[in-house]
């Protein structure tokens, strides 16, 4: 009897000791981009005018690197945001990395013209590399839209 309690607990113990903070989809693995940590808490609200189209489907705003590394999309589909980073997945950081927005793509300047699509992040044809866009967390709470990565 005793043995099956101290099982229980060991196999408890082991079973909470491999929940890891880390274990979450939006853990940044890339080699060629850091892990930015950031907030836009409240900054978003769709009730002021330089957010407001982001109250329609198709639109987007991008922030600037004082979030992320190169700075941030946020798109809204008319389901959801998302929010990635404007940094070439696929480069290492240079100028050339940075991304430009012509929704729905975001392209990088660097001779091979990576692209890659901005609702879900992943490679357009014709893009090396391995790659999809780094995305944020992004939580929607009545006219705020708070993006992170913490």
């Amino acid at each position: 009897m005793k043995l099956k309690i101290i099982l229980s607990f060991l196999l408890i113990g082991l079973m909470l000791n491999s929940c890891n903070k880390n274990d979450d989809n939006n853990q940044n693995n890339n080699p060629n981009i850091p892990n930015a940590v950031f907030d836009t808490g409240n900054l978003i609200n769709t009730s002021l005018p330089q957010f407001n189209q982001m109250q329609f489907p198709g639109n987007h705003i991008t922030l600037n690197n004082n979030y992320g590394v190169n700075g941030v999309v946020v798109y809204f589909s008319g389901a959801a945001y998302t929010a990635f980073e404007l940094s070439d997945p696929n480069h290492a950081l240079a100028s050339c990395s940075s991304l430009t927005i012509s929704a729905p793509i975001a392209t990088c300047s660097c001779d091979d013209g990576n692209s890659y699509e901005i609702l879900s992040g992943q490679r357009e044809e014709g893009t090396t590399g391995q790659f999809s866009l780094i995305p944020y967390r992004v939580e929607v709470s009545g006219s705020i839209i708070r993006v992170f990565n913490n």
